[in-house]
């Protein structure tokens, strides 16, 4: 019966309920679970097994550049990043109010780390994520424009609850890409977040993006529901761990 009931937990790929199941039958009978504590424990188990498959999932899919988590990010008056403002956005509750993150900072100071950071720390809650820098958007943009499928992978960003753009304003953006950034950054507007990482102080980013127009529609659509945090310090480069 016991073994009976174990495969058929795992014919209905019930696998996290099905490990739990297997390690209570060796324990001895006087540490069994009553029937009720036995259901609690194989539905918790699965529960947990179904969430990590989901984060790791997701983990794949961002393309997160460094393999960084929130206890990684090292808070101090030098970096000018305080332990409570960490701890604000531990919580994820700016994801669920849809507002954004602007990082800025000279180049090596920990900006892509942190938002890889809290990039991880939303796929762990079960939320898709995407990584870009704006290099690999604008390839990502010119190959949707040749071979059709730029609507489809809009819609792909769309469904994102998470979409960090790194290295902003390193190079210039043809006007194709500034139109689909905002097309993007549209499609997002108080629906879901952006964390957007730059060398540039914000101040530039209107001068940046060049044209008035698209420069006040593009803006519009990330500061004003947008957390500020400018990082200082030297380069911390060399101790990162970039994923391969």
């Amino acid at each position: 019966m016991k073994n009976e009931s174990l495969q058929s937990m795992k014919r209905l790929k019930l696998t996290g309920m099905a490990g739990a199941y297997e390690a209570t039958l060796i324990l001895p009978v006087n540490q069994l679970p009553t029937a009720h504590e036995m259901i609690a424990t194989l539905m918790d188990a699965e529960v947990q097994y179904r969430d990590q498959r989901k984060m790791e999932l997701f983990l794949r899919m961002s393309r997160l550049r460094y393999r960084a988590t929130l206890p990684d990010i090292q808070c101090s008056e030098e970096r000018n990043l305080q332990p409570h403002i960490l701890a604000a956005l531990a919580d994820g509750a700016w994801l669920s109010r849809a507002e954004n993150i602007l990082i800025t900072g000279a180049t090596g100071c920990g900006k892509s780390f942190l938002a890889c950071a809290l990039g991880h720390q939303t796929c762990a809650t079960g939320h898709r994520t995407l990584y870009f820098n704006l290099n690999r958007l604008s390839e990502q943009i010119a190959i949707a424009k040749t071979d059709g499928t730029l609507i489809k992978w809009l819609n792909l960003l769309k469904k994102a609850q998470l979409i960090i753009l790194d290295d902003f304003g390193l190079q210039p953006i043809t006007q194709q890409v500034k139109l689909i950034l905002l097309q993007i950054l549209e499609d997002r507007y108080e629906v879901s977040s952006t964390i957007i990482c730059s060398q540039l102080p914000i101040s530039k980013w209107y001068e940046y993006l060049e044209e008035p127009t698209l420069a006040d529609a593009i803006l519009d659509r990330i500061i004003p529901r947008a957390h500020r945090i400018e990082l200082k310090g030297n380069s911390r480069r060399k101790n990162l761990k970039q994923l391969p």
